[in-house]
């Protein structure tokens, strides 16, 4: 991932940006904290920060972390496995330059693979996988929050200002924190631009589909329930 991105953005054809990159390790037990700081020793001129917690978070825990951690005036939030393709980030940036009239605009502009249903690379699923993900289509909408089409692409830009509403007062540390950002966005009217982008898929993910699946609807639940009745706030996290 992090070749295919450079490669990306040193290409004489994309405008030339000032970049840092920050790899978060979730408390792994594996190498990718060494791995990572291989990369910037092979990369001497690349601002490459890695960020370990000491604990394992979840993955909205990782990402909060290394969002907050950023100083870019864009945030690009990629998976590391390389499924989605870097250079779709040039569509993400030109639709949230559409949207954001000024610095302080928040904006948010997230890759959607929702084009991708019906085609080859979604089809050869597993049909458990992919009755999951039916199912959980249903239950978003059933809920209120299906006005995006793809809430869980691991690829989403978004500026300064969108990055601090959203990821400050951010609750869930799971995978389904990419639902609260999105429903965060929508109570505080900040648009989000949904931009097709290409998407292969991966083996080796650590995604359990049926134990993650009963836990992620449990987290929707708990979600919708602590927003109604008053016990999570967008002003949670001001003072973060």
């Amino acid at each position: 991932m992090l070749d295919d991105a450079l490669n990306h953005l040193q290409a004489p054809s994309t405008p030339k940006r000032s970049v840092e990159f920050i790899v978060v390790d979730d408390g792994s037990q594996d190498k990718t904290t060494a791995v990572a700081l291989e990369l910037a020793s092979q990369h001497k001129n690349t601002d490459l920060r890695v960020i370990r917690l000491t604990k394992n978070r979840g993955k909205g825990g990782a990402v909060q972390a290394g969002v907050l951690g950023s100083r870019g005036r864009r945030i690009l939030m990629v998976d590391a496995d390389g499924a989605s393709r870097f250079g779709d980030l040039e569509q993400l940036w030109d639709e949230m330059s559409k949207l954001e009239v000024s610095p302080e605009t928040a904006v948010v502009s997230i890759g959607s693979r929702a084009h991708l249903v019906g085609t080859e690379a979604v089809v050869k699923r597993s049909a458990v996988r992919n009755f999951l993900m039916h199912g959980f289509h249903v239950t978003l909408r059933t809920l209120g929050v299906g006005h995006i089409r793809d809430t869980q692409c691991g690829f989403k830009l978004f500026n300064r200002p969108a990055a601090l509403a959203l990821f400050r007062p951010l609750h869930l540390q799971s995978w389904l924190f990419d639902v609260e950002l999105l429903i965060l966005a929508q109570y505080q009217n900040i648009p989000v631009a949904e931009v097709p982008v290409g998407w292969h898929e991966v083996a080796g993910s650590k995604l359990r589909l049926i134990s993650d699946s009963i836990g992620m609807l449990t987290d929707l639940l708990v979600l919708r329930a602590n927003y109604a009745l008053g016990r999570w706030s967008i002003d949670d996290g001001k003072n973060a």
